[in-house]
This record gives C-alpha cells, structure tokens and sequence, in this order.
C-alpha cells in the first residue's frame, strides 16, 4: 500500500536478551522527531537492566531520524557512542554511524542484547472519511517517554512475581549474598554468649563482604572453590614450618627484626624494618597461592586452566585478594584479637576490646592486606601477559607492594592522619590496578563490571 496516506512506523524488535519473548515490552518503536538512545542509564529511551546487562554501556548506542523523504519515508542511522563492548551491525563491529535497513541485527557486544530493525506499514484514511485510525493507547512515563498503556487485568505472576522472576533471581538480585548475609546473621544469634564463636563469624561476614566488594569491581568469573583454595592455602602455610623459614630469612638475615614495644627507634629506622620484616616477607607469602595457581593452571588443559590459572592481571587481583583474606582472618583472630583482650582482661571488657579491634582490622583490610596483595596480583598477571619483561615486572610489583605495606606499619605509630592518608593511598593504587586490568582483559567482552559512581 502506497500512497501519501501510507506511513512507515519504524521500530526496535528486542530478538535476544531477557524479555524478548513479552510481548510489547520487546518492541520499541522510532519516533521520526527524536533519537532513541539505548543503554543502562535511567535516562535513555531503551532502558536496560544493569545487573542483568553488564557489558553494555550505560549510554551505549543511539538510533537517529536522518531524513525526510518526499513520500513521508523516514531514513534511521545507528551509531556507538563510545561504548566499551562495542556496537555490532550485522555481525560487523560498528567504528561509524551507518543507515539501518529493514532486517538490520544490532547487537549491543559481542554476546549483548540483539534488536532487530524494522518497518511496519500502516494506511491512515484521509480525514473527509468516517474511518479514522484509531491511535494506541499511551502513557507518559516518568522520563518523560511515551509507551503503551498496560491492561488493567492483573496477571497470576504479577500478583505473585517469583513464579516468573525466579530463574534470574541468582543472576539480577544478588540471591546468592543475600542467602549469606541470613546464614551468617543466624549464626550469629545462636553464638550470643559465646565470644569466640562470634568473633569468627563477625569477622568472616566482614571478609566475605570485603572481598565481594572487590570482586565486583573487577568483573571477572572465577570459580568461587578457586578462590576459598587461595585463602585456605594462606592460612595453612601461616600454620606451618614455612613461617618460621620465612621469619629466619626476612627478620633473622636481612633487617626486618621488628621493634618491641619498648624499644626506640627513628622512623626511617622503622620504615626499613617494616619493609623487610613485614612488607617483603609477608606479601611474598600471600603471593605463594597466586603463583601456584599459575603453575597449576599450565599443567591443565582447558577450560581448567582458564578456571584456575592466572592469565592476566584481573586473575592475580582475584587470587591475591582472596590470599589476603586468609592471612588477614588468621592474623586477627589468631595474634590480634587474644593479644587485646589479655591486655585489656578477662571478661566482658576483654571481649568488647577484642570485638572493636576485630571490625576495623578486617574491614579495613580493602585498604590494607587486600590492597598491597591485589596490587601485586595485578603484576604477576601482567608479568603473564608481558612474558619477555616479566622480571621487570614482578620486581616493580613486589617492591612498591611491600613499600606500601611498611609505610602503612610505620605511620601507625607516628599519627592517625598520615595512616589515613597512607590507607587512601593503598586504596587507590588497588583500583587503579582494578581499572586498568579490566582494560587490558583478553576476555573483556565476557567480563562483568560494577561502577558504583559515575558513568562507565
């Protein structure tokens, strides 16, 4: 049907991706007066879910009215607007904006959301006739977006949503930590009473919460056995003859002899004792597990290697971070927490010291043990990366870790303001090495990643 009364509405078909079988919901249609911007922004026309949609941008690609034609024709372009997965036109990663055809597949990433683009013809009766074209029913939304009226009927799985949300819930609602948090927080109720108890679960909550902060932001999958093996491993060597090979080493050859209590010293003196006898000593021991998991990961054949190797700096953040929540468990629980409470007394007052001691040692530890040990990682996946200028590499790594770790030792004795700044420092530099490893990821485009501030 032809003719100036013809019109050609232009719309988005969602073919790929959560709701592409829900009707209406997968349908967009395209203005001829506005672009149609789609990404994870509340502000874009096409709305996506963040959680659901990870590797798209939250402004990733827009869809524009280019021209209008004698007969009414309207012509859409598909441009990127810098995303960070990419844009995909028929299979072809999009570097420019390009017009859009009938049948166009647009996928948003390599293995995102597909749409596909196309013309729905419609005929409205001149205005002199009876018939007239019945407009859809619409609504403003709050964005200010015009969309179809919802029905007024309610359906079964409206009024009882986890019958047909529940499969995604592991994936889109975070189930798996909520499921956790109610563990722990049980356990917690039943070891009322029971100091010591309490105190491990308090401080494995806190751990579990930190280090899933940090897994976040880095964005890649690794098997959650891998990563309870590399804490483990850390708390066993820590348990075992090794430590005392590695104190006779670092405290008993080289100068790391750490002062006692009573004992005066300058803090350049200081500074060179924490960085042989706790920075150097300590963060090559929590590196142990990491470069087993690499040595394990290059006899295995895939995907085990994949899973359990390092390969690139976000897998020895991971491993490194993880090291660090065991040696940071153990060393609290083990040495921190008994040495106040005997100071302080037994009884209640012990226990209350112990419990203070314990939430700022192991929360703070995303700025202290897990900062100096994923900023390592960091390295030693790059040194996988960079195989020719590895020794560069791991040396540079391992030294400005420890350096970071014995400034944190020393200024703790000096002021509470310089430990600050010294611990914002340590902060920073691990997601530095977070960001940066995310960018250098071979796997990049499979990758997860939480920006909790600011556009991606």
């Amino acid at each position: 049907m032809t003719g100036k009364n013809a019109r050609h509405n232009a719309f988005l078909r969602l073919v790929s991706g959560n709701g592409a079988a829900s009707g209406s919901e997968s349908r967009y249609s395209l203005p001829p007066s506005k672009e149609m911007v789609i990404g994870r922004d509340p502000s874009c026309q096409v709305v996506l879910d963040a959680m659901m949609y990870r590797m798209v941008s939250r402004r990733h690609a827009v869809v524009r009215p280019l021209s209008l034609s004698p007969d009414s024709k309207f012509s859409w372009v598909l441009c990127d607007l810098n995303s960070a997965n990419g844009t995909y036109l028929n299979g072809q990663r999009l570097y420019e904006c390009q017009e859009l055809h009938p049948g166009d597949r647009i996928s948003l990433g390599a293995d995102g959301p597909q749409y596909v683009f196309e013309y729905e013809f419609t005929y409205q009766a001149p205005a002199t006739t009876v018939n007239q074209v019945t407009p859809l029913p619409s609504a403003t939304n709050y964005h200010g977006h015009t969309q179809l009226k919802q029905p007024d009927s309610v359906s079964f799985t409206q009024l009882f949503p986890i019958i047909s949300t529940g499969k995604d819930l592991t994936r889109k609602a975070y189930l798996v930590p909520g499921i956790l948090t109610v563990i722990f927080v049980v356990l917690m109720f039943a070891t009322v009473g029971q100091p010591q108890a309490n105190q491990i679960i308090v401080a494995t909550y806190i751990a579990f919460a930190a280090y899933y902060f940090v897994y976040q932001l880095c964005g890649k999958q690794k098997p959650w056995w891998v990563l309870m093996a590399a804490a483990l491993s850390t708390t066993l060597i820590l348990l075992s003859p090794l430590l005392d090979l590695f104190i006779f080493v670092f405290r008993g050859i080289l100068p790391g002899n750490l002062p006692s209590p009573q004992e005066s010293t300058t803090f350049t003196e200081l500074l060179v004792r924490m960085f042989f006898g706790a920075g150097l000593m300590e963060e090559l021991l929590k590196a142990l597990p990491v470069l087993g998991a690499f040595a394990i990961g290059r006899m295995l054949s895939s995907p085990w290697r994949e899973k359990i190797g390092v390969w690139e700096p976000l897998d020895g953040i991971l491993l490194g971070t993880a090291s660090a929540v065991g040696f940071t468990l153990l060393e609290t629980l083990g040495q921190y927490v008994p040495d106040i409470a005997q100071q302080v007394g037994i009884g209640a007052a012990g226990q209350l010291a112990g419990l203070q001691l314990l939430i700022p040692r192991i929360l703070g530890s995303v700025a202290g043990h897990m900062a100096y040990s994923g900023y390592l990682g960091y390295f030693i996946g790059l040194a996988v990366l960079k195989p020719s200028r590895s020794w560069q590499i791991l040396s540079i790594g391992y030294l400005s870790a420890a350096a970071l770790h014995a400034l944190w030792n020393a200024t703790g004795s000096i002021n509470a303001l310089l430990l600050v700044v010294v611990g914002v420092l340590s902060y920073a530099f691990l997601m530095a090495a977070i960001l940066k490893a995310r960018a250098l990821s071979p796997t990049r485009s499979q990758n997860f990643a939480t920006r909790f501030l600011g556009p991606k």
